[in-house]
């Protein structure tokens, strides 16, 4: 499987809520991730991302991605996709009860490769601004 088509699966599997489960093997066992966003911030394997993603698909059941844009720099060993996320929070569980808001939330992955999976991803988002739509904050 090449880098892209290799994203690109990863990228669907992380973003309908499959976790680790479905997405280790894309991934190098100890894929590091980053994010410069306070809702992350204690996010720091991308183990811990494929299961908070699996774990936001609780509070808001209808989250769905709209994939922007996706391109492969080979030579780079780079991946990025960007999307928007959507869905509005109707389920339990979430850090405040449900709010019936709804978010639409640009971000964008940024995926290194080594040796044919992702060795580390960067996820570049607005956390203020997704949250207070939900009305979480």
């Amino acid at each position: 499987m090449n880098m892209e088509q290799t994203a690109r699966d990863f990228f669907e599997a992380c973003e309908t809520g499959g976790g680790w489960t479905a997405c280790e093997g894309f991934c190098h066992a100890d894929a590091g991730f980053a994010c410069q966003a306070d809702a992350l911030a204690d996010v720091t394997t991308l183990q811990g991302y494929t299961e908070w993603m699996k774990g936001l698909l609780t509070p808001v059941p209808d989250g769905r991605y709209d994939l922007t844009a996706f391109a492969a720099d080979e030579g780079r060993g780079k991946v990025v996709a960007a999307a928007v996320f959507h869905g509005t929070q109707t389920g339990a569980d979430g850090p405040v009860a449900p709010t019936g808001k709804a978010v639409a939330s640009d971000y964008a992955y940024v995926m290194t490769f080594e040796g044919g999976r992702i060795q580390h991803m960067t996820k570049i988002w607005n956390d203020v601004h997704a949250v207070r739509q939900l009305g979480w904050a």
